[in-house]
C-alpha cells in the first residue's frame, strides 16, 4: 500500500499506549484549568498587584520587578520627570532663538504644531497604557505588547538611542550655559573656567558621572532628586515671569557675533536692546526673519528651528519610562503626562509672548542666555538652567537604561544582551545604566547642541509615530479585549497623530528620516530572526484575522465563475510520517487555492478525558511549518473513518474558501516507509524558530505515533475506502487518489538536468470504447496536469504530454490525424502547452471478454467486460510510456452502486497501476476550463 493510506490504517494499541503516556499530565493541566475557571479573580488578585498581575501577563518572568519596588507615585514618577524633561535647554538657552528666527506668529505656530503632534501621541499613550498591566520598558514595552517584537523591537531600539542623544544634547546644554557664565572668555559672571573642546568634554564627563552615580542607587533616589530640582526649576521660571514686569527700562545687553571672527579675543564687542514691553518691539518680531545661528554658521529655516524647537515637547515619555517603577502606571501615566504637557504649554506661549514684546531682533538672535541678563537676580536662571538641563539628562539616562533592560529581558537579540538583564536587589538594572552611561559618554564628543537636536528630534518623532500606529492597528482590529479606560481617543486621531510625525521628518531632515526608517526595517529583519517565539500575542494576527472576515463575507460562493475556477483541496492523511510527499505535491496542485490537511482520529469524546484533537492541533501545524506548504489543518474525531471524513468534506473551509476536490492515498499493501527518517528536515532536532509547544515531545519524529505494521490489522475496511470516495462524489467533491508517491524522490527531480514528463491519459479506460469523448474528467485531468506544469519548479524539469489512444498501426490513417488535429485545437483553445502522442491501442482492447449480465454502474448494458488481461495490458501499455515519466494522471470512474462490487472496483485500479510511476487517479464533477475571454 502506497505511503498515503497510511493515513487511516494505525491500529488502536498505538493510540491508547499514546494516550496513556501522557494521561496524568493531562489531568493535572484540567484540574489547574478547572480551578483557573472557577475562581479566576481570586488567583489574579493573590498573584500579583494589579500593574503587573499575572492574570493578565502571559509573558510573566521572573526577571521582571516585583509589586514591591513600584513606589512611585504619580507625581514624583511621572509628572516631574515630563516636566523636567521639556524645561530645559529650549526654555533657558533657546527661546529667545526661536523667537528671533521665526518669529512670534510663526513661533507660536511651531509650539501649536508641536503639541498638537505631542497632544495626539499622548492620547494613544493613554489608550494603550490603559488598556493593561503596563511593565518596565515604558514606550518599548507598550509598542512591543501591540506590534509584535519585531516591530516593537526596533522601535525600541531607536527610542533607547532617542533617550541617548537627549541625555548627551542636555548635558551639553549645560555645558554651554556653565562656560557661558564662568567662561575664561566668555563668563558674564565670572571668568573661572578654561575653554576648549576637550575641557568642555570633561565638564561634561563630569555633569554625567553625577547622573551615573544618581541611577545607580536608583529609582527613590531619581525622585528625590528630581522634586529638588523641579522645586528649583519652578522658582526660577517664576523669577522670569516676574522680571519682565519688574525690568521696565530698556537695557543694553552684549551680543556674541553672528560670524566668529577667530583675531578676536572676545567675541561680544557689541549690544542690543532689551525695550521692556513695547508694541513696536512686538511689530518688529511678529514676523519670521530666518538668518545665520552663530554657534553652527547654520543659516536657519522653518524646519530646522523646528528640529530644534521640537526638543523642548519631548519629554512626554519620561513617564511612561518609569512605568516599572510606578504603583500604578496605568492610572499615572495618562493623568501625570497630560498634567505636565499642559503646563508647559502655558509657561511656552506665555513666554514666547513676552519675549517678542520686550527684546530687539538682534539680541534675540545672537545671544542664547538673553533670559539670565534680564532677571532682576541674574543667577537664579542660570541655577535654575542648570537643574533642569541636569534632571533633563538625568531622566533620559535612567529612562533609556529601562529601555535597555527591557529589550535584554525580551531576548530580542537572542543572548546577545543577556548580562544586561543584571539587577540588584532592589531591581536597579546596573549592568544596563553603566552601557547607557558610557553610550551617552561616546555622543558626547559631537559638542554642538543645535547639531544634535535635530538627531533627537527625528527619533523621538518616529517613536511618537510608532506609538500612534500601535494604537491606530488596536483600533482598527477591534479586538474585543481592546478596551481602555482612557476614552478620549478615535482612529481618526491615532491616524492623523500618524501621519503629522512622518511628514514632520521628512520636513526636518529627509535624509536623516529615510536613513532612521530604513534602520527600523534592518532592525525588524534582524530581531524577527534572532528573537524566540513570544506569548505577547501580535496585532498582525488580529489584523489579518478583520480584514480575512471582512472579504471572507463578500466572497460569495454563488458568484463562481468557471473562468476563475481554482483548485481547493482537502487531503486526508493519517500519519504523516508516510505522507510527506504528497502533503508537498498537494500544495504544488493547489495553484493559489485552498490547502486542508485534514485527519480523522477514530474514537468517541465520550471515552476521552480530554479532547486529544487540541493538543495534535499543534503537532499537525508545526508539520506544515516544517514542510513549508501553505495549508490549513482540521482535525476530527469520529466513531468511524467514514463518518469522519463526511464531517471534513461538510465543514472544512469557510465561506466561499471550501474544498472541492478530496485527495486521498490509494488503498494497497504496499510497504510502509517512514518518511521521517529520510528527510533532513525531521532528523536530529535543530534550533529553528518554529518548536513544539509541549517539552514532551522533544522532536517532531516522536509527536507522531510509528507506522503501522504489516502484520497489523487496517482500522479502515476497503468497503469503507470505496465508501468515502462514494460519498465524495455525492457531496459533489472532485476526487483524486494519489499511488506511488513515496517513489518520488523531489530533492532528486528537481536536480536533474533531464527533462521529465507529466502524462495525460484523458481516456476512460474502463471504458474504451468512448476513447474518442472528453467529458468533464478528461478535462479536469488536463487541468490538473496543466497547473502542475505552471508551477516554477516544475515548469523547469518536465513537459506536459497528453496521450491520445487510437486503434490501428498507422497514425497517418484520416481519421487518425483528424482526431489529432481536434486535440491539438482543443489544447490550443484552452491555452494548454502540451506534446501530443499517438498511441496504438488496439492489441489491448481487444483483450476484453464478452458483455457480462451484470455490470458497474459507468458501464452500460451490451458493455464488454474488463478482464484482468485487458487490465494488466493496459498497465503494460503504460509502462512502456514512462519512462522519463514524473506523475501519471489517468482516468477515476465512479464507484459501483452495489457494494458488493466495491472489492472488484478496487482490484481494476490496483491492477491498472500497478508498479507505474507516481500516479493520480482522477474523477472529476464540475467544469474547470473555460474558452471565453
Amino acid at each position: 500500500m502506497t505511503a498515503v493510506f497510511r493515513l487511516f490504517s494505525s491500529v488502536k494499541q498505538h493510540e491508547s499506549s499514546h494516550l496513556k503516556t501522557s494521561y496524568k499530565t493531562e489531568m493535572a493541566e484540567i484540574e489547574a484549568n478547572a480551578a483557573n475557571e472557577r475562581t479566576p479573580l481570586i488567583n489574579y488578585r493573590l498573584s500579583r498587584s494589579l500593574s503587573s498581575a499575572g492574570g493578565m501577563s502571559a509573558d510573566k518572568e521572573p526577571a521582571q520587578q516585583e509589586p514591591g519596588s513600584r513606589k512611585l507615585s504619580t507625581f514624583l514618577g511621572v509628572v516631574v520627570p515630563c516636566t523636567l524633561s521639556m524645561f530645559s535647554v529650549i526654555l533657558f538657552l533657546r527661546m529667545g532663538f526661536l523667537i528671533g528666527q521665526a518669529g512670534l506668529l510663526v513661533g507660536i505656530a511651531q509650539f501649536f504644531l508641536a503639541y498638537c503632534i505631542v497632544g495626539l501621541t499622548i492620547l494613544s499613550v493613554c489608550a494603550i497604557s490603559t488598556n493593561g498591566a503596563i511593565e518596565g520598558g515604558g514606550a518599548y514595552f507598550m509598542i512591543s505588547r501591540t506590534l509584535g517584537p519585531e516591530f516593537g523591537g526596533s522601535v525600541g531600539v531607536l527610542f533607547y538611542f532617542a533617550n541617548i542623544f537627549s541625555s548627551a544634547l542636555y548635558t551639553l546644554g549645560l555645558v554651554e550655559a556653565l562656560l557661558g557664565n564662568f567662561g575664561a572668555e566668555d563668563g558674564s559672571l565670572a571668568h573661572a573656567l578654561p575653554a576648549g573642546r576637550w575641557w568642555s568634554f570633561l565638564y561634561g564627563t563630569l555633569f554625567l558621572l553625577f547622573n551615573l552615580l544618581v541611577c545607580l542607587v536608583g529609582a527613590q533616589m531619581f525622585a528625590r532628586t528630581s522634586l529638588v530640582i523641579f522645586c528649583v526649576v519652578q522658582v526660577a521660571i517664576f523669577s522670569v515671569f516676574i522680571s519682565f514686569g519688574v525690568e521696565n527700562k530698556p537695557m543694553n545687553i552684549s551680543l556674541i557675533n553672528s560670524i566668529p571672527d577667530p583675531n578676536l579675543v572676545n567675541q561680544t564687542i557689541n549690544h542690543s536692546l532689551y525695550t521692556a514691553f513695547s508694541v513696536e518691539t512686538a511689530k518688529e518680531n511678529l514676523w519670521p526673519d530666518f538668518g545665520t545661528d552663530y554657534s553652527t554658521t547654520t543659516i536657519m529655516n522653518f524646519a530646522t528651528v523646528f528640529a530644534i524647537m521640537f526638543n523642548g515637547c519631548t519629554g512626554i515619555m519620561a513617564g511612561a519610562n518609569m512605568s516599572g517603577d510606578l504603583a500604578n502606571p496605568s492610572r499615572s501615566i495618562p493623568i501625570g503626562t497630560i498634567a505636565a504637557v499642559m503646563a508647559t504649554f502655558v509657561v511656552y506661549l506665555l513666554l514666547c509672548i513676552f519675549v517678542a514684546f520686550t527684546c530687539e531682533r538682534e539680541l534675540l538672535q545672537n545671544n542664547y542666555m538673553v533670559l539670565q541678563y534680564i532677571n532682576m537676580w541674574a543667577p537664579l536662571p542660570v541655577i535654575g538652567l542648570y537643574s533642569a538641563t541636569l534632571s533633563a539628562a538625568l531622566s533620559c539616562l535612567i529612562g533609556a537604561s529601562r529601555i535597555l533592560e527591557a529589550l535584554s529581558r525580551d531576548k530580542l537579540f537572542g543572548g546577545v544582551l543577556r548580562m544586561l538583564t543584571i539587577t540588584n536587589r532592589s531591581g536597579n538594572p546596573y549592568v544596563a545604566v553603566f552601557v547607557s552611561w558610557f553610550m551617552v559618554q561616546l555622543i558626547l564628543l559631537i559638542q554642538q547642541v543645535n547639531a544634535l537636536a535635530p538627531i533627537v528630534s527625528l527619533l523621538f518623532i518616529l517613536c511618537y509615530a510608532a506609538v500612534n500606529i500601535a494604537c491606530l492597528a488596536l483600533e482598527w482590529a477591534s479586538a474585543p479585549n481592546f478596551r481602555p479606560m482612557f476614552k478620549y481617543f478615535t482612529w481618526h486621531t491615532c491616524l492623523l497623530g500618524a501621519v503629522s510625525c512622518l511628514v514632520m521628518m521628512f520636513l526636518i531632515d529627509p535624509m536623516y528620516a529615510a536613513i532612521a526608517i530604513a534602520f527600523v526595517a534592518v532592525l525588524v529583519l534582524v530581531i524577527h530572526y534572532l528573537s524566540p517565539d513570544s506569548s505577547w500575542g501580535s496585532i498582525t494576527q488580529a489584523l489579518i484575522f478583520h480584514q480575512v472576515r471582512k472579504y471572507l463575507l463578500l466572497l460569495d460562493i454563488r458568484k463562481d465563475h468557471i473562468k476563475y475556477w481554482r483548485p481547493q483541496m482537502l487531503l486526508l492523511v493519517n500519519n504523516p510520517r508516510s505522507c510527506c510527499q504528497i502533503i508537498s505535491f498537494t500544495n504544488d496542485l493547489k495553484k493559489g487555492g485552498l490547502f486542508v490537511v485534514g485527519h480523522v482520529e477514530v474514537g468517541s469524546l465520550c471515552e476521552q478525558p480530554y479532547d486529544p484533537m487540541q493538543r495534535q492541533t499543534t503537532f499537525w501545524m508545526n508539520l506544515v511549518d516544517n514542510l513549508k506548504v501553505k495549508a490549513f489543518v482540521e482535525l476530527t474525531l469520529c466513531p468511524t473513518v467514514q463518518l469522519g471524513v463526511e464531517n471534513l468534506m461538510r465543514i472544512s473551509g469557510l465561506g466561499g474558501m471550501k474544498p472541492n476536490t478530496v485527495m486521498m492515498g490509494f488503498y494497497d499493501n504496499c510497504a510502509h516507509e517512514d518518511t521521517f527518517l529520510s528527510m533532513d528536515v525531521f532528523k536530529e532536532p535543530k534550533e529553528r524558530r518554529v518548536q513544539f509547544a509541549d517539552e514532551e515531545y522533544g522532536k517532531m519524529g516522536e509527536a507522531f505515533p510509528p507506522l503501522r505494521k504489516h502484520e497489523d490489522e487496517k482500522v479502515l475496511k476497503l468497503s469503507e475506502y470505496v465508501a468515502i470516495i462514494s460519498d465524495a462524489i455525492k457531496l459533489t467533491k472532485n476526487v483524486c487518489l494519489l499511488r506511488y508517491f513515496h517513489q518520488m524522490d523531489r530533492a532528486d527531480l528537481f536536480s536533474r538536468k533531464q527533462t521529465k514528463y507529466i502524462d495525460v491519459w484523458p481516456v476512460n479506460m474502463m471504458k474504451p470504447e468512448m476513447a474518442s469523448y472528453f467529458d468533464v474528467t478528461c478535462f479536469f485531468l488536463l487541468q490538473l496536469a496543466c497547473i502542475l506544469n505552471m508551477v516554477p519548479h516544475w515548469r523547469k524539469v518536465t513537459r506536459m504530454r497528453v496521450f491520445l489512444c487510437v486503434e490501428g498501426g498507422d497514425h497517418n490513417e484520416p481519421g487518425t490525424r483528424r482526431r489529432e488535429a481536434k486535440l491539438k485545437e482543443l489544447l490550443t483553445q484552452l491555452r494548454i502547452q502540451a506534446d501530443i502522442n499517438i498511441i496504438n491501442w488496439e492489441h489491448v482492447i481487444c483483450l476484453r471478454g464478452h458483455p457480462e449480465g451484470t455490470h458497474l454502474t459507468d458501464e452500460a448494458p451490451g458493455a464488454m467486460a474488463i478482464t484482468e488481461e485487458y487490465l494488466r495490458a493496459m498497465n503494460e501499455l503504460i509502462k512502456q510510456q514512462s519512462q522519463n515519466t514524473a506523475v501519471n494522471f489517468l482516468y477515476l470512474t465512479r464507484p459501483p452502486v452495489d457494494t458488493s462490487r466495491y472489492p472488484e472496483y478496487l482490484n481494476r485500479y490496483d491492477l491498472l497501476t500497478h508498479d507505474l510511476p507516481p500516479t493520480v487517479l482522477v474523477h472529476g464533477l464540475s467544469a474547470v476550463t473555460s474558452t471565453d475571454l
